[in-house]
C-alpha cells in the first residue's frame, strides 16, 4: 500500500520498467516465485514406449542402410528417439530419420507388426541389435522451499 513518487514513475516509463504494487506481500512472492520458475530451463523426461528386434539390414542406394525391425512389444512413432543396444551396450542414441510399413510412410507401427527404419547418422546395424524407443516430454520445473531444522 505504498504509493510512488512522480520522479520515480516518470524515471520507470523511461527505463521501461513495469511498476506493481501489492495490497498483501504474499502475492508479490508468488508472482516472484513464478517470474523464476518462467526463467528455468524445462526439465526433460524420457519414457520407453517401446521395444524392437532388427530382423534384416539392407543396404540402399542414395538412402543409405534401411533397419527391418519387429515390434516386440509397445510402439514406434516416427518422432521417437532410438536408442541401439547391442550385447547389452549402448551403441548409439539418435533420431529418426523415416519409418515404413511396406512402402508406405507411417506415424506410428504397433506391437506385433513389422517395419522399416532409418536412423539418422548410423549405418552400423546388424541382425539382433535391439531398439528401444522413447518419447522426450519436457516438463516445468518448479522450485521448492526447503525447510531448515
Amino acid at each position: 500500500n505504498v504509493g510512488t513518487s512522480e520522479p520515480a514513475t516518470k524515471l520507470l516509463r523511461e527505463r521501461g520498467v513495469q511498476l506493481k504494487t501489492y495490497n498483501i506481500i504474499y502475492e508479490l512472492a508468488q508472482d516472484l516465485k513464478a517470474a523464476l520458475e518462467g526463467m528455468l530451463e524445462p526439465e526433460e523426461k524420457k519414457t520407453q514406449i517401446g521395444r524392437l528386434v532388427v530382423r534384416q539390414v539392407f543396404t540402399i542406394a542414395k538412402v543409405g542402410t534401411v533397419v527391418g525391425c519387429y515390434v516386440e512389444k509397445g510402439r514406434i512413432s516416427r518422432n521417437a528417439v532410438v536408442r541401439v543396444l547391442r550385447g547389452g551396450k549402448q551403441v548409439i542414441e539418435s533420431r529418426l530419420e523415416s519409418l515404413k510399413r511396406f512402402k508406405d510412410d507411417v506415424k506410428e507401427v504397433g506391437e506385433g507388426f513389422e517395419c522399416g527404419l532409418k536412423i539418422a547418422n548410423w549405418e552400423d546395424a546388424q541382425v539382433g541389435d535391439i531398439i528401444e524407443v522413447y518419447e522426450i516430454e519436457k516438463v516445468a520445473r518448479r522450485l521448492t522451499v526447503e525447510k531448515q531444522s
